[in-house]
Order: C-alpha cells, then structure tokens, then sequence
C-alpha cells in the first residue's frame, strides 16, 4: 500500500491532484479575430444581396445543363443519380453558411452595443447640460425681477429733482434774506451815524425842525418795508429755479 501511495502513476490518478497540461498533436490555429471576422462579414452581407441570387442561380442553371445535355464522357454528376455532387455542394455551402452569419451576427451585435452605451452617454452630458441651462435661466429670471424699469427709474428721478428744486428754492430764499438782512443793517448804522451827526450839529445850532417823524419811527417803516420787499424779491427768485427743470 505504501509502495501504490508513493508511486507518481497513482498519485496523478487521484481527483484531489491536477492533471498536468496535455501536449497537442495538432497545432493551434488562432487566426486574427478582426481579419476573420472582417471576411466573414464580408461573406454575410454578400450572400443577402441579389447578386448573390442571381450567381448562384445561373451556376446551379450551368451545372444541370451541362450535367443533363453535355457530353456524357465530359459529364462529372449524372443525373441518373439524382445530381449528388451538387446537393453536396449546396449542403456543404449551407452548413458553413450558418456560422459565418451568426458571427457576423455576433459581431454587429457588438458594435450596437458600443453604438447604445456611446448614445446613452451622449443622452446623459445632453441631459446634464439642459439641466445646467434649466438653472443658469431660472437663475437670470430672478435676478431680472430685482431689475429696476423705466417707469420706476423715472418716478425716482422725478422726486430727486423735486427734492433738489426744493432744497434749491430754500438755499436761494435764506441767501437772498441774508443779503437784503446785511443790507439793511448797513443802510441803518449808515443812517444812525448820518443821524447822529445832524442832531450833534442841530445842538450846537439849537435849531430844530418842526414836522418831522422821530428817527425811531421813520428806522422802523423803513425796516418793515424793506422786509416785505426782500419777502417778494426771495419768492420771486425761488419760483425761477421750478420753472427751468419743468421746461
């Protein structure tokens, strides 16, 4: 038993061991797929075409003719026998027909395979960017609403002006009230001191005119006269400013 467990022969019969690699008698044969398949296709497209009809018809014409009416010593399939070399042809023909369609089939399957995964991905950076468009307008479509309009702009011009009209007309009155204001103040320390000096010389004459307003009354008509002209004088000058941007 010892002897049977060590020999090689009965060690490589068991199942729990691997068989070694076999060497071929025959050499492999590994044509270039892409070649084969190109011929094979080829082949394929060829034998669905009418031309391929129309051959195969005018040779198989040739064959029973030359086969029924042709020489008898030339003649290589009788038809006694019922044309043999020609149904094995044409079934020889049809068995390898089969395949080489099939692998075309094979083939064209594979490149629709390739053709749908490309078009799925095409559908999906299409889809990718609809969306990024969909976003990018709703996005502006916001932002548009938060744009002012003509209308809005104008009504706001409109009231700027009227503000800057007013604040004009107000900065224009308190001018023309301080000048006239100044004005007078000198027009009245001027006369004060001409007034002066006539009652300093009238003393020293002892002369003094009968009629005449005291010089506080006429200061003070002079003065309320002079403000309701500079009142006047102020609103005409502010009405000017109105009319220029109206016009």
């Amino acid at each position: 038993m010892a002897e049977n467990a060590n020999d090689p022969r009965t060690r490589q019969s068991g199942l729990d061991t691997p068989l070694s690699a076999r060497r071929r008698r025959l050499p492999r044969l590994s044509p270039n797929p892409d070649a084969f398949g190109e011929a094979t296709e080829g082949f394929a497209r060829f034998m669905g075409t009418p031309q391929f009809l129309l051959w195969m018809t005018l040779f198989c014409a040739l064959w029973l003719g030359w086969n029924t009416w042709g020489p008898e010593s030339l003649r290589f399939d009788d038809a006694a026998i019922g044309f043999t070399a020609l149904t094995l042809m044409l079934s020889l023909q049809a068995s390898y027909a089969a395949p080489l369609l099939l692998l075309a089939q094979n083939r064209q399957d594979d490149r629709d395979k390739v053709a749908l995964r490309e078009d799925r991905d095409r559908a999906e950076r299409n889809l990718a960017d609809t969306e990024y468009l969909t976003r990018e307008i709703a996005g502006l479509r916001l932002a548009l609403q938060d744009v002012s309009t003509r209308d809005f702009v104008r009504s706001e011009m409109r009231s700027l002006s009227d503000d800057i009209v007013e604040q004009l007309r107000e900065s224009l009155r308190e001018e023309i009230r301080n000048e006239i204001r100044n004005d007078l103040l000198e027009a009245r320390s001027a006369d004060r001191d001409r007034k002066t000096t006539k009652k300093g010389s009238a003393k020293k004459t002892g002369k003094k005119k009968r009629g005449t307003r005291p010089a506080d009354a006429e200061d003070t008509s002079t003065t309320t006269l002079a403000l309701l002209a500079a009142e006047e004088a102020a609103e005409a000058a502010a009405e000017r400013p109105q009319e220029g941007p109206q016009a």
